[in-house]
């Protein structure tokens, strides 16, 4: 059976709403059989001569990468094997445009200057360039990814993929202007394995559409970032979600990735089985990497079977601390919850005043609280469960407690969690700014990092909230402030910085879930060192030569490149 495409919407405010899929049949099958959803196949060029030859290159520059790093890194150039980047000026950019819209045709190409700048701000984002890109590329397979990068290629044309454009971390910034290429028109999903509780899809699928469209296999896809996500970012940002501390993170999910490489060649990381150990973990290296190393066209993803029973619970207590250390005790004890969420008091004053009716409806405690998710197959595992939550965080001084009666209420509760951000942002006075970030340290040390962090946000004497995943020890400081006052941005910076090298002392990570982007990267330099940022430069090397896959992110160009960054603006 043939399924339609997913329809784009327009951008708003630089944010991409929920793609709509439209409605489709049913697809027959037979026991152990393919559904077959849209008569495009995945493509894969043959390039093998190519391929072993790039792979040669990555071997031989890691190993020369191992060799300098035991000679320490005193004693080499962080320069070491990276030539300098040349880009092409506006005009050359212009010129690689205009080939790519005689390739693939009158429609894939957009110089309109309100799309120009939906792709390259975002009121979401901690961290914005200057910089915008010429044009916006909406291909619509992988062949024509493929067209685009090799012509961006040939003139030294930055390539910035873009998905929903909900990343917060400046992923899909241009602060070396270039092309956009916008994958919303990839949308499909080309092959649904139920058997195998697997399915293939394009990078542009909202994950929530993906949903819809597979619950009649009770099957779904349990991670839960941004409703506005898409497969494509959530490969590229190594995205979670609520249902992270079951479900754990995307790279636990995508089986393999069709890339596309700088000099436009096709590349498949594996194939379709849950396990294999031939060759080189591939589909690793891309998830994570921001579309650095080369653009996600296609992707096979693992899914999972829904819960048969649910159940919701909400659990406040005195203290951010108290909160974080019952979920330490939580998670310590075994329990199969689902989920884990801390929101704190200032988070719960504004549900209880701005939130959805639904959540209005219940008279919250405005003290900080845990939002515990339960499933499992049967309603008593559920309920015995819910009964040793509360056994076990009676001596965390719990203040009151809140159990879901029905899958109404469930629904309700768990509203609360899902609106906080969305909530908080529609408060936000003109002029002001949000600048939301996340870290993550070990299970031990979060109700100490919970605690410091939420005493220096309430100093700074404006909006700070936290909320987070902690059942995984990650959670999320945001702040709203007026961004005209110097003096208070730098506040702002300080304690965001603070926070941060609080998780490094932690032995934590400056990311748990956002990646790098352009918002963080001399923090990974300070988390993982010089020479391990080096190697990672010297596979970008191997694999993109020309340092055109959405360059300033994660790490700098290369050291006394020929190319000049646009100014960022931050926070």
């Amino acid at each position: 059976m043939m399924l339609r495409s997913l329809k784009p919407q327009s951008l708003r405010a630089g944010q991409r709403r929920i793609t709509q899929l439209s409605s489709a049949t049913k697809p027959m099958r037979e026991r152990g059989s393919a559904v077959r959803l849209y008569s495009v196949q995945p493509s894969v060029r043959s390039n093998a001569p190519q391929r072993l030859a790039g792979f040669g290159a990555i071997l031989c520059l890691v190993f020369a990468a191992g060799v300098a790093i035991g000679r320490g890194r005193v004693d080499r150039p962080k320069s070491t094997g990276l030539p300098r980047v040349c880009y092409a000026d506006r005009k050359g950019m212009l010129v690689a445009a205009s080939e790519i819209h005689a390739a693939l045709g009158e429609d894939a190409v957009s110089y309109d200057e309100d799309d120009i700048e939906t792709h390259g701000y975002s009121d979401w984002s901690s961290c914005n360039s200057l910089g915008r890109g010429v044009a916006i590329v909406y291909p619509k397979s992988t062949e024509e990814v493929s067209t685009a990068a090799a012509i961006c290629n040939k003139h030294n044309v930055p390539i910035v993929p873009f998905g929903a454009g909900s990343s917060i971390e400046g992923n899909f910034a241009s602060p070396y202007s270039g092309i956009v290429i916008d994958l919303t028109y990839m949308n499909k999903i080309m092959a649904f394995h139920p058997d195998d509780m697997d399915v293939v899809v394009q990078p542009g699928v909202n994950w929530m559409d993906l949903n819809k469209m597979i619950q009649h296999e009770n099957l779904f896809l349990p991670l839960d970032p941004s409703p506005t996500a898409t497969v494509g970012g959530m490969v590229s940002t190594n995205c979670s979600g609520t249902n992270a501390f079951r479900y754990g993170t995307m790279k636990d999910w995508v089986i393999n990735l069709t890339i596309v490489l700088a000099d436009g060649q096709i590349i498949k990381t594996r194939r379709r089985p849950r396990k294999t150990s031939a060759g080189y973990n591939l589909t690793s290296l891309f998830v994570g990497a921001e579309g650095t190393l080369g653009i996600v066209t296609e992707v096979t993803l693992k899914l999972a079977v829904v819960p048969k029973e649910t159940g919701v619970a909400v659990v406040s207590f005195s203290s951010v601390a108290d909160a974080a250390s019952a979920a330490s005790k939580l998670i310590r004890s075994g329990i199969s919850l689902a989920a884990i969420e801390l929101m704190d008091d200032v988070q719960m004053r504004i549900i209880n005043r701005h939130g959805s009716e639904a959540v209005r409806k219940i008279s919250w405690d405005e003290n900080p609280s845990l939002f515990l998710k339960f499933s499992g197959p049967t309603k008593d595992g559920v309920d015995a469960d819910v009964s040793q939550v509360r056994a076990i965080i009676e001596s965390n001084n719990p203040r009151k407690y809140f159990f879901a009666k029905n899958k109404e209420e469930e629904s309700s509760l768990w509203a609360a969690r899902k609106e906080a951000l969305w909530t908080m942002t529609s408060l936000k006075p003109e002029g002001h700014t949000i600048w939301s970030t996340d870290v993550a340290v070990p299970i031990s040390r979060l109700a100490e990092i919970v605690d410091i962090s939420k005493n220096e946000g309430e100093q700074l004497g404006v909006f700070a909230s936290i909320v987070g995943h902690v059942g995984d020890g990650n959670f999320h400081e945001a702040i709203m402030y007026d961004a005209k006052d110097p003096a208070l941005h730098a506040a702002v910076g300080k304690a965001i910085h603070n926070m941060m090298d609080r998780a490094l002392e932690m032995e934590g990570t400056v990311s748990g879930e956002h990646a790098i982007g352009m918002g963080k990267m001399h923090c990974l330099v300070n988390e993982l060192g010089a020479d391990t940022i080096h190697t990672m430069k010297l596979l970008k090397q191997a694999l993109d030569p020309k340092w055109i896959m959405n360059p300033g992110k994660v790490f700098t160009v290369p050291e006394d490149s020929n190319v000049n960054p646009a100014p960022n603006q931050t926070g």
